[in-house]
């Protein structure tokens, strides 16, 4: 009787039928969608083209320009030594108060002049990527960074969600 009643709730109701089924089928579909993912991803490992690499390389170029330009102004700053006319002052505290002002823009142009230098050198291997090949992918994840982002910050090495993930 048992097996009747089997027989019956699989020729009455298509449980059975439908559970067995969908078994097989979800097997077949995620082979499919699995494959998908790698393909959408083999593109992205490609990277830019020459043009667009050409493109990034000027803008990094244009920018290199602009910070040597910089760093020659804030070296002729340095460099002057007339840091005002303190012999209008009487009061010897007046020529401390200049000389502090004076050693104060000093130590601004210094740091400036550092931190200048640095993006220099950002921007200088930021090239040497694009040289290598290896310019616009991501140093945390490999993926390739998003070209806009690239146009604004042309010497990034990380893509805005390892960026974020880095918390810098």
């Amino acid at each position: 009787m048992a097996k009747k009643v089997s027989k019956t709730t699989k020729t009455t109701k298509s449980k059975v039928v439908k559970k067995s089924a969908p078994k097989a089928k979800p097997s077949t579909r995620a082979a499919k969608v699995a494959p998908k993912p790698a393909v959408k991803a083999a593109p992205a490992k490609k990277g830019y083209t020459k043009s667009e690499l050409d493109h990034f390389r000027v803008i990094i170029l244009e920018k290199r320009k602009q910070i040597i330009e910089e760093l020659e102004l804030i070296h002729e700053t340095l460099s002057d030594s007339t840091g005002g006319d303190s012999s209008e002052e009487s009061s010897p505290y007046s020529l401390h108060m200049e000389q502090g002002t004076d050693t104060m823009e000093k130590e601004k142009n210094y740091l400036l002049a550092a931190r200048q230098r640095k993006f220099l050198q950002y921007l200088d291997d930021a090239i040497k990527r694009i040289d290598r090949g290896v310019y616009g992918f991501c140093q945390d994840c490999g993926k390739l960074i998003d070209k806009a982002r690239l146009e604004a910050v042309p010497h990034a090495q990380l893509c805005i969600s390892c960026k974020l993930k880095r918390g810098q």
